[in-house]
């Protein structure tokens, strides 16, 4: 039989969240009693997301649109990451597929270095590629959302160059749409993508001081509303990035 003695000490394996080790003692046949060591079952450990972002806005929107999953979502910063993936695909969803593995690769190499105790092999990598795809433009600034003007150039530059190009052009034609694809790069090697839009037009100025990038400048047919307008609670229900992380959720909850 086993016995559990009074001074059972508990440690902890690593950092790694409920991965817990007891002391116990044993008696044998002939009345020698043997220290243990001993797993002890607890709850389920958190499932570890590294999202390949170090846009701080972006990171806000996905933590609340994923609160209530249980998991632990870092950002590159947060995992000590610190690698630039060339994005160099056609669509959304090549590039956010092309960082989320090149990310799961580079630890696989390197390890997490803000995460000591914790393997590459059990994170699980998410990534989105977004942008802003204007009709009128043929579909631009679309993969090129980010790069759009250099990467130094700020979005009030940008929105203003856009509402520029648009001049004299009516409501009907100005229609645009946000797109995020998001990818998961598996432990098993396997990867997921998923997509979502919302659509809307470009207004002929900037209105709202919520959200970011081109939020002030892309606005609702429903309410004539711009998504800076909007309060997280409604931009994360109908949000391209809301959409996409909805289904990637749903994905990843059927892989357990």
């Amino acid at each position: 039989s086993v016995h559990w003695s009074e001074t059972a000490k508990e440690e902890t394996a690593g950092s790694v969240e409920n991965n817990c080790f007891f002391a116990c003692e044993k008696r044998d046949e002939h009345g020698m009693i043997h220290k243990l060591r001993q797993k002890r079952r607890t709850g389920r450990m958190k499932q570890r997301i590294i999202f390949a972002t170090g846009n701080e806005g972006k990171m806000k929107e996905i933590r609340e649109i994923l609160n209530g999953t249980g998991w632990n979502v870092l950002s590159l910063k947060d995992a000590g990451i610190d690698t630039e993936i060339e994005e160099n695909g056609t669509t959304f969803e090549e590039n956010a597929k092309i960082k989320a593995e090149g990310i799961r690769n580079w630890c696989l190499e390197n390890g997490i270095p803000g995460c000591s105790g914790i393997s590459a092999k059990e994170i699980i990598v998410l990534a989105d590629d977004s942008g802003l795809e204007i009709d009128w433009l043929g579909g631009e600034p679309g993969i090129y959302s980010a790069r759009y003007m250099g990467h130094e150039t700020s979005y009030r530059e940008k929105n203003a160059n856009l509402i520029s190009r648009l001049d004299g052009v009516p409501k009907e034609k100005r229609t645009a749409r946000f797109v995020c694809a998001i990818a998961a790069a598996l432990p098993d090697g396997n990867s997921l993508v998923t997509r979502g839009t919302i659509e809307g037009y470009i207004g002929w100025e900037e209105c709202g001081s919520n959200g970011f990038g081109y939020d002030p400048i892309f606005y609702l047919y429903e309410n004539d509303k711009s998504t800076a307008e909007l309060s997280a609670e409604e931009k994360n229900a109908i949000s391209h990035r809301g959409k996409a992380l909805r289904q990637m959720k749903k994905m990843l909850e059927e892989q357990k």
